[in-house]
């Protein structure tokens, strides 16, 4: 299903509003004329001087230690190769957005139109004042490896070419896994390699670090075997020649234990998977093509481990498992270099995170129920969210044991709280429910299909691996619009409410919906006719199978977008009322804010059974909820009605359900402020807790806030997502945005799977244009 991004949309992402990925924000306040006096003149003068008396104190009194350049010279980018600093910039730029995201570290990248590695060095060494630390990037071989070393030598900050040692790291976390699960010692087995570049070389020198010997290696580039008659062999590749010139892969795999490949696709066949020794490891890591398919390698041999460098399938050797981390643990220490030993220390605690219990929002992340340990999960995921604070510290550790480190870290508990607070690590839930929903996509009825935003949303959905869509509305219409903006929809069905051709469909679909509905104000002849309504159209086709979920509400009134749902799907058991919550993505952590869109005032009894849906709906999302129930009141600071009626819905909770972590009556502010909270209500159940769920007394109160944290707060919002409806309904606000249905529509995905009730696999063969989207499908590698 996964089609290559288009052009278009790659171009429109980089350009649109700011070009561009990054930015510079400000960390201090400069609003007042005092605040601007202090963050440059007169004020700036003092931490100047204190810098020019200890230099140090540049790591006090501004960015550097948090700052990371990303340098290039563009002569080897991605899968592009030489194409100059300029055209490199897009990468390096997202790979300063990977620092970011994953260990809050702040990123200039650099691009110098500089090919003399000579030169290169000197213009990198005199921005050393600037930086904490240097991350190279996408410089070919063999500059690279010099280029490495002379700046590894001259300066006094943590460098590290990541195209070189980031493979080499993962790949060797993995490589320890698989040897331990095929009951292999590393001193003892046979490596046969394919490739000799940058990445390769740095993989097969760190494998002799762990314990592998020279002697047992095989290694080939494009000019043959590396042998000890060839003139043109480095000193590192020299350790590694061998005596004969006529070795051909083929026959170094023969009896192999070990194949690593940094080389090109579809190079190594099944046969030669089969001529390994016993029990054989193979990291075929060439992208986007391997050396071998994962299917054709697994199914030659059953007592296979093999990794490769794409994320559909298991043990995916990807970078991003160790530069965030490892510059991290760098900067926290002020190392002074990246040494062989904490790149050691990445690998084991690598290692040895992939042997502990997988937290459940990884399962989440990748549909699975229990990974563990095992042939399939050797190396850890990258959406770990334990990641950060197990690899930084085993690297900050490893620097300061090796006399590298200018500013030891003595308190190792309070630095891992740091650690965590530094991303909101709840906050990468987005991306969680974004590769769940790739894992197992559903048919999604977009019932607005004639609107650019939903076209446009629904192109990327399908693009992305997230959902099937099916399209409602006038073909003729969806397509001129589809056709005008470039949009591609060829694969998505259309299907017209108003044309004959649905006609047997919805003489189907009014026969039933008569039923629920026959002594509700409805007789036959309006059923029949409310089928052309597209909004009736698409709740029929989710409660009769025929789709997973619906989305709809961009340009409808939400009462009128809701009440179809609710005639024909109708509630969960036990469920009274329905509700509406908001997901906010804040800086301190998902926010989940309810009722903000269908309960004008609801009783104490009511707003229980509110904050009892959204704690089952934040359960999904693999999070424990902690909710506040606000009002204007504190614990009895008021007598109104309305206070004492969310004190009483917050009596009923805690009776009927004990075990949840909930409080209230309190104002807004009060349980983000856990030190007043402390000082001054000791007693609430919110003491200590993060609070993640806000409860509000009316639908005023609650839209209120969810829109002002949403446009003056800068959260970005998910929603609103209707809870208690018996089926997959969501509707949107009026207007959103492209982004606002993304993430409406990954929502909706994820809440298919949760409660459906066919598995996908067993309703293709009833649909042709979903068995054609099943056979074309590519899972999108990330």
């Amino acid at each position: 299903m996964s089609q290559p991004l288009q052009k278009e949309q790659a171009l429109e992402y980089h350009s649109k509003g700011r070009p561009g990925k990054i930015e510079v924000v400000s960390t201090k306040e400069a609003k007042t004329q005092r605040d601007l006096s202090l963050a440059y003149s007169p004020g700036v003068a003092e931490p100047c001087k204190e810098i020019f008396s200890d230099k140090e104190c540049a790591y006090k009194y501004t960015a550097k230690g948090n700052l990371v350049a990303v340098i290039s010279n563009g002569t080897a980018v991605l899968g592009l190769g030489n194409i100059g600093p300029e055209a490199s910039k897009p990468v390096m730029e997202g790979k300063g957005v990977l620092f970011k995201i994953f260990a809050d570290i702040d990123v200039f990248d650099i691009e110098i139109n500089e090919t003399d590695p000579e030169k290169f060095v000197q213009i990198v060494k005199a921005l050393e004042p600037t930086f904490g630390g240097i991350n190279l990037e996408d410089i070919k071989a063999p500059e690279c490896f010099y280029i490495e070393r002379e700046l590894r030598e001259q300066l006094s900050i943590p460098v590290m070419h990541d195209d070189q040692h980031g493979t080499a790291i993962i790949s060797s976390a993995a490589l320890l896994n698989a040897l331990e699960l095929q009951d292999k010692k590393i001193e003892e087995v046979r490596f046969a390699v394919n490739g000799a570049g940058a990445a390769a070389m740095a993989c097969v020198q760190l494998y002799v670090s762990l314990g592998a010997q020279y002697k047992n290696f095989i290694l080939f580039d494009k000019d043959g075997v590396l042998h000890q008659e060839r003139t043109d062999l480095d000193d590192i590749k020299r350790k590694f020649a061998v005596n004969r010139a006529d070795w051909t892969l083929t026959e170094a795999i023969q009896g192999a234990d070990i194949f690593v490949g940094l080389s090109v696709g579809n190079v190594v066949t099944p046969d030669m998977i089969n001529s390994m020794a016993p029990k054989p490891i193979v990291f075929a890591m060439a992208n986007p093509d391997p050396e071998i398919t994962y299917e054709a390698a697994t199914s030659a041999r059953r007592d296979i481990i093999m990794a490769t460098g794409r994320s559909d399938y298991p043990n995916q050797v990807n970078n991003v498992l160790g530069f965030p981390y490892i510059f991290r643990g760098a900067l926290d220490v002020r190392a002074k270099c990246i040494n062989e030993e904490m790149k050691l220390a990445a690998v084991k605690a690598l290692a040895q995170l992939a042997k502990t219990a997988v937290p459940d929002i990884v399962n989440l992340a990748y549909n699975q129920r229990n990974m563990a340990f095992g042939p399939d999960y050797i190396i850890p995921k990258p959406l770990d969210p334990r990641l950060l604070i197990t690899v930084a510290p085993a690297v900050a550790k490893a620097a300061i044991e090796s006399n590298v480190a200018r500013q030891p870290i003595t308190d190792w508990e309070t630095y891992a709280i740091e650690l965590n607070k530094r991303l909101g690590l709840d906050n990468q839930i987005i991306r969680v429910v974004g590769s769940k929903a790739r894992r197992n996509p559903q048919r999604i009825v977009f019932a607005e299909a004639d609107n650019q935003k939903i076209l446009k949303a629904a192109s990327i959905v399908y693009e992305e691996g997230v959902a099937y869509p099916i399209l409602l509305g006038n073909k003729q219409a969806i397509n001129e619009i589809a056709t005008a903006n470039k949009i591609d929809i060829s694969e998505m069905p259309i299907i017209d409410p108003h044309s004959p051709e649905t006609d047997e469909q919805k003489e189907r679909y009014a026969t039933v919906f008569f039923s629920k509905r026959q002594r509700k104000g409805f007789n036959l002849y309006e059923s029949k006719k409310i089928m052309n309504d597209r909004n009736y159209f698409g709740c029929m086709m989710v409660e009769m199978g025929d789709a997973d979920a619906l989305i709809s509400g961009l340009t409808r009134n939400y009462t009128e977008a809701i009440r179809p749902a609710l005639q024909i799907i109708g509630t969960e058991e036990g469920v009274k009322k329905i509700a509406g919550m908001y997901l906010l993505l804040t800086k301190r952590g998902p926010l989940f804010l309810a009722d903000t869109t269908v309960n004008f005032n609801p009783t104490a009894e009511e707003l229980a059974d509110i904050a009892l849906l959204v704690a089952k709906e934040v359960r999904n999302f693999n999070l424990t909820p902690r909710i506040a129930m606000l009002s204007y009141s504190n614990f009895g600071s008021n007598n109104s009605p309305e206070a004492k009626l969310v004190a009483e819905a917050t009596r009923i909770l805690k009776q009927h359900n004990p075990s949840l972590i909930v409080d209230g009556e309190m104002q807004a502010w009060l349980p983000f402020n856990n030190e007043v909270l402390r000082d001054n209500y000791p007693f609430s159940d919110l003491v200590d807790e993060e609070v993640n769920t806000l409860i509000f007394p009316n639908l005023a109160a609650g839209n209120v806030a969810y829109n002002l944290l949403k446009e003056v707060g800068g959260a970005d919002a998910i929603g609103p997502i209707l809870l208690g409806i018996k089926r997959p309904v969501h509707v949107l606000q009026l207007g959103s945005s492209v982004r606002s249905i993304i993430n409406m529509a990954n929502i909706a995905v994820v809440d298919a799977q949760q409660r459906s009730r066919n598995n996908v696999d067993e309703i293709v063969a009833q649909l042709p244009w979903w068995n054609k989207l099943k056979k074309n499908k590519r899972k999108v590698i990330q």
